[in-house]
C-alpha cells in the first residue's frame, strides 16, 4: 500500500482551458468539463496534426522544440519550469495530458499493470507473450484544500489513499515534468483493450477506417515501440510521430516495420478511451472538486472493433493468424486491407507517387539516424572499452546501451528497405496483370520507377561526422548498399556505425583489434531484421560464433531495388 500512496501523492491532476488562464494561477490544473466530447476529440486531433506537420517539415525535432514553437497553440500560456520531455511510451500520455490541462478536461491513467496470469506469460512486462492487464488506476480529481482525499484504487483491495498537497488544484508543471514520464510504460499499451470495467484500459482497439484512425490515434508495436498518428492521406497512407530517449521527435510512414502479433499483446491502432467525471461538485470558480473518472464502455464506442486482430472474416476456431481480410470478395493481406479502408474513396495507387513517398520516408529515417548516432558520439561512449558481454537482450535493456545503441531503430530501417522492394515488386506484378487499382499511363513502369528511385535516392544526401571531426557525405542508395553493415553497437567508431568498407573511409576509425573483432562477430546480429525480446543475447566475443536458435541470421535479406528494376521487362499484355 505504501507504493500506491506514494504514486497517488504525485498523481493529482485536473484541467484548465486556455481562456481561464490567469498570471496568478498559471500552474493550476482545473477541471471545468465533466467529459471528453466529440469536439474535444476533434480538437485533440487538430493539436496532434499541427505537431506532426512541424516535425515532418523539419520545423522542430524534439518534444521541447515542438511544444515551444508556433506548432503549439497553447505555448504562450505555459508557465515557466516545464521540461517538455517524453520518450516513446510517454509521448501519447504527455500530449493527451497537456491538451487536457489546457482544455479543462478530466484525465485518468493506469498507475500499475501486471502480466496476465496465464502459463508462460512471465518475464519483463514490456514484452509479455500474452499481454498485461490494469491493476491500479488513478483518477484525475481536485480535492478540498490540504486535507482532501485522493481516490486511488487498486484491483487487489480497492484501498483508498490520501494525498496532501499545498493548494486546491494540482501543480501541472510537477505533473508533466515528473509523474507522466516516471509512470507511463510501454507495458501499459500491451493489452487488447477489451477491459472496460473498474480497471479499464486507457486505450481501446479501433475499426480500420479513416474516421477512427486519425491524428492522435496510437500505434503500438509489439516489440515495445509506441507512435502517434498525425496524418492519413487520401490514398490511405498513415504517418506518425514518435519520441526517443534523447527527447528527439521523428516522423515516419506506417508499414510492416510495425508488426502484427497475438491479440493479447495489443499491437496495432488504438484510441484513448473517452472519460467522464462523475460525482463531483463545482466550487465557486466553476471548477469541479472530487468525484471519480469513468472510462467509456466498449459497447458505447462506435469505432470499437477487434477487426485488426482477427480480420473481417475471423477463423472459426479463433486462431487470430488465420483470420482473413476480405475486400470485394478477395482475400488481401492486412497492410493492403488497411490502406484500402483508409483511402478516401476507391483506392487508386499511382506507383510513381508511391515510390516517391517510400523513398522520402526512408530519407527521413536515415536523417533521424544521423541525429541519434551523433548524440551517441557526442557522449563519448565510442571511446570506452567494449564490455565483455552484450546486454541480455540488445533490443530491450537499460543504461548506455538503451540510450546510445540503435538495434531497434536499425531493424525498422532494414524492414523499410525490404518493404520498398516488396511493394515495388507487387505494384509491377499487379500492373502486369491489369489490376485496376494500379494507375499508370506510361509504357515502361520499371524504367520510370528506377528513374524516380535514382533521382530521389541521389537527392537524399546526409552527412555523418567521422572520428577526425570531418563530414562524410552519403546518399540513400549508398546507405541501402551498406544498411546491413551499419553497426548498432555504441562502442564502435562513427565509421563502423555507418558501415564504412573502403580503406580510405575506415582510415579515421581508431577502434582497436578487440572492437574490430566485436564488429565482425556481430554481423549475423546485424543481418537480423526482426526484433526479438524474449531470447538471450548476452554473449561474449568468443560465443559470437554464428546464429543461435531464434537469434541472428546467416545472410541478410534482399533489398536490392536497383537490380530488380534493371532486370525487368516492359508491361505484359493485360488480361
Amino acid at each position: 500500500m505504501k507504493w500506491i500512496l506514494g504514486l497517488g501523492a504525485m498523481f493529482f491532476m485536473s484541467a484548465m482551458s486556455q481562456a481561464q488562464w490567469s498570471p496568478y494561477a498559471t500552474r493550476d490544473w482545473r477541471v471545468t468539463k465533466t467529459q471528453w466530447s466529440t469536439q474535444d476529440e476533434e480538437g485533440f486531433s487538430n493539436f496532434i496534426a499541427r505537431i506532426g506537420a512541424a516535425v515532418e517539415n523539419r520545423q522542430c525535432d524534439t518534444v521541447k522544440g515542438c511544444l515551444t514553437s508556433n506548432a503549439n497553440p497553447y505555448y504562450s500560456s505555459d508557465p515557466s519550469g516545464l521540461a517538455y520531455y517524453a520518450d516513446c511510451a510517454d509521448l501519447p500520455y504527455y500530449l493527451r495530458s497537456y491538451y487536457a490541462w489546457k482544455n479543462a478536461l478530466p484525465m485518468s491513467v493506469a498507475s500499475r499493470v501486471n502480466a496476465r496470469p496465464v502459463a508462460g506469460n512471465n518475464g519483463d512486462i514490456r514484452y509479455t507473450p500474452f499481454g498485461n492487464y490494469v491493476t491500479g488506476r488513478f483518477d484525475v480529481v481536485a480535492g478540498n484544500g490540504r486535507n482532501r482525499k485522493a481516490f486511488i484504487y487498486n484491483i487487489e483491495d480497492f484501498d483508498y489513499g490520501f494525498g496532501i498537497l499545498a493548494s486546491r488544484y494540482p501543480n501541472a508543471v510537477s505533473l508533466l515534468n515528473g509523474t507522466i514520464t516516471n509512470t507511463t510504460l510501454s507495458a501499459t499499451f500491451r493489452m487488447m483493450g477489451t477491459e472496460d470495467g473498474n480497471m479499464f484500459s486507457d486505450f481501446y482497439p479501433v475499426k480500420l477506417t479513416r474516421f477512427s484512425i486519425r491524428p492522435g490515434t496510437v500505434i503500438y508495436d509489439p516489440n515495445g515501440h509506441v507512435a502517434v498518428v498525425y496524418k492519413v492521406t487520401t490514398d490511405g497512407q498513415i504517418y506518425y510521430i514518435d519520441s526517443h530517449p534523447d527527447n528527439t521527435l521523428t516522423s515516419g510512414m506506417y508499414n510492416p516495420k510495425f508488426e502484427r502479433s497475438n491479440p493479447y499483446q495489443g499491437a496495432g491502432f488504438k484510441n484513448f478511451r473517452p472519460l467522464t467525471l462523475t460525482g463531483a461538485k463545482k466550487d465557486s470558480s466553476g471548477a469541479y472538486i472530487g468525484g471519480r473518472v469513468l472510462g467509456a464502455k466498449n459497447n458505447t464506442l462506435p469505432y470499437y472493433s477487434l477487426e485488426q486482430f482477427y480480420g473481417n472474416r475471423p477463423d472459426p476456431d479463433g486462431q487470430w493468424s488465420k483470420g482473413q481480410f476480405i475486400y470485394n470478395g478477395r482475400a488481401v493481406d492486412y497492410y493492403e486491407y488497411l490502406r484500402i479502408m483508409l483511402a478516401n474513396g476507391e483506392l487508386r495507387i499511382d506507383p510513381l507517387q508511391d515510390m516517391q513517398s517510400m523513398v522520402a520516408d526512408l530519407c527521413v529515417n536515415l536523417k533521424d539516424r544521423v541525429q541519434a548516432v551523433d548524440v551517441a558520439l557526442r557522449s563519448g561512449v565510442q571511446n570506452k572499452p567494449h564490455p565483455d558481454r552484450l546486454p541480455q537482450n540488445i533490443f530491450g535493456t537499460t543504461g548506455e546501451w538503451e540510450q546510445f545503441a540503435s538495434p531497434s531503430r536499425d531493424a525498422r530501417l532494414k524492414v523499410s528497405f525490404m518493404n520498398l522492394l516488396a511493394q515495388t515488386r507487387s505494384m509491377v506484378q499487379r500492373y502486369q496483370v491489369g489490376d485496376p487499382t494500379i494507375v499508370y499511363r506510361g509504357n515502361n513502369l520499371r524504367g520510370d520507377l528506377l528513374a524516380i528511385y535514382n533521382r530521389d535516392a541521389g537527392a537524399c544526401q546526409f552527412s555523418y561526422t567521422n572520428s577526425r571531426g570531418q563530414a562524410v557525405t552519403m546518399n540513400l542508395e549508398q546507405a541501402r548498399q551498406r544498411v546491413f553493415d551499419m553497426s548498432f553497437d555504441p562502442y564502435h567508431c562513427a565509421e563502423l556505425r555507418w558501415g564504412a568498407k573502403s580503406s580510405s573511409e575506415l582510415a579515421s576509425c581508431p577502434d582497436n583489434q578487440n572492437k574490430r573483432a566485436w564488429y565482425n562477430a556481430e554481423r549475423w546480429l546485424r543481418n537480423q531484421y526482426e526484433r526479438t525480446y524474449d531470447t538471450r543475447m548476452d554473449y561474449s566475443l568468443g560465443e559470437l560464433t554464428g546464429p543461435k536458435p531464434g537469434v541472428g541470421i546467416a545472410n541478410p535479406p534482399d533489398v536490392d531495388i536497383v537490380r530488380f528494376l534493371q532486370t525487368g521487362t516492359r508491361r505484359l499484355s493485360a488480361y
